[in-house]
């Protein structure tokens, strides 16, 4: 991975862990299933500007559906049944256990032993925050938010198998999908006309500037910009490369929860927390490929020792590596 591309990844991470911080301003007004599908139909209109990503449908509406559509709505519902916002941004990146896992099983990419004891890891850590969720009587969310997590790894996938030469149009495409079974769902447990009530009643209040502040950053930065950086990567690295930066997210996220919302997590939580983060790094670390140049090149004393010390093993027309 180059360094620019390195540098992306970190630029993703800040964004995504600040945009908890708008999600939360976002559902202080805003139901969660209509501000799911919300933040995706504002986005409508520039599809007549941006021709469609030249990519298979399936992978369109997949990555739609699992990143656009059930990730959202999994996380927004867990913050409004209170999930904490710096607990949040932690939990999610479960994703990235998650992708390495289905990457392996669904995509066919190595992973390496080192890989599976991260993982192992990271599950430990997880499994310690549920614990302790369980005994303050909050584990529904916790396990919402890991839903939301299992779907942003589907949707890695997604967007890798779909490969777009220009990922900043699929960004923008998928926002076809999640409107309208967020708006359905929205009507069906929320109300009819709660989220359009909010809509109305937006400049009425305070909540509502700091909704539509939210609603603006979580737009603009975190999807446009953010998965469009997060699409381009994972269309140039495997899945198992790129995932492991979101392990940035929680750092992020728990600061900015700190200094904007006040919220103090627990120190078990923060550390069954580093853990977590612990075990994504290390199951990020891969062992350096070497090169074919490199494969091939030798010390030509070494070299000269080899062919004294090995016969050829047979006569006749050589085989080049094509096979000619």
């Amino acid at each position: 991975m180059s360094s620019r591309d390195r540098l992306l990844a970190v630029v993703v991470a800040v964004l995504w862990g600040a945009n908890f911080i708008a999600i939360d301003f976002g559902l202080g007004h805003f139901p969660p299933l209509f501000f799911a599908g919300f933040r995706f139909a504002v986005l409508l209109p520039t599809l007549l500007f941006v021709p469609r990503p030249q990519v298979e449908w399936k992978w369109l509406l997949g990555y739609g559906l699992f990143f656009g559509t059930l990730q959202f709505a999994f996380v927004f519902v867990a913050m409004s049944i209170g999930m904490p916002t710096g607990l949040t941004s932690l939990v999610q990146q479960a994703s990235a256990p998650f992708t390495v896992l289905l990457g392996a099983l669904l995509l066919r990419e190595r992973i390496t032993p080192l890989q599976i004891i991260g993982i192992l890891t990271a599950v430990l850590g997880m499994a310690v925050i549920g614990w302790h969720r369980a005994q303050a009587a909050a584990l529904l969310p916790m396990l919402v938010t890991l839903c939301g997590a299992f779907s942003w790894a589907l949707g890695n996938l997604c967007s890798r198998k779909a490969n777009p030469p220009n990922p900043l149009h699929l960004t923008l495409w998928i926002s076809i999908v999640p409107p309208l079974p967020m708006f359905a769902l929205s009507a069906l447990v929320e109300g009819p006309s709660a989220g359009w009530q909010a809509v109305a009643t937006v400049f009425d209040s305070p909540t509502g500037w700091y909704a539509l502040g939210g609603l603006a950053y979580t737009v603009l930065l975190a999807t446009v910009v953010g998965s469009g950086l997060w699409t381009t990567l994972l269309g140039r690295y495997p899945a198992s490369t790129v995932a492991p930066f979101s392990l940035l997210v929680p750092v992020v996220g728990f600061t900015t929860a700190w200094l904007v919302l006040g919220e103090q997590p627990h120190p078990i939580e923060l550390a069954a927390g580093a853990v977590v983060v612990g075990g994504v790094l290390l199951g990020s670390l891969k062992r350096p490929a070497i090169s074919r140049e490199t494969a091939t090149r030798q010390p030509p004393d070494a070299a000269i020792s080899r062919e004294i010390a090995t016969p050829p093993a047979h006569t006749g027309t050589p085989k080049f590596e094509d096979g000619s």
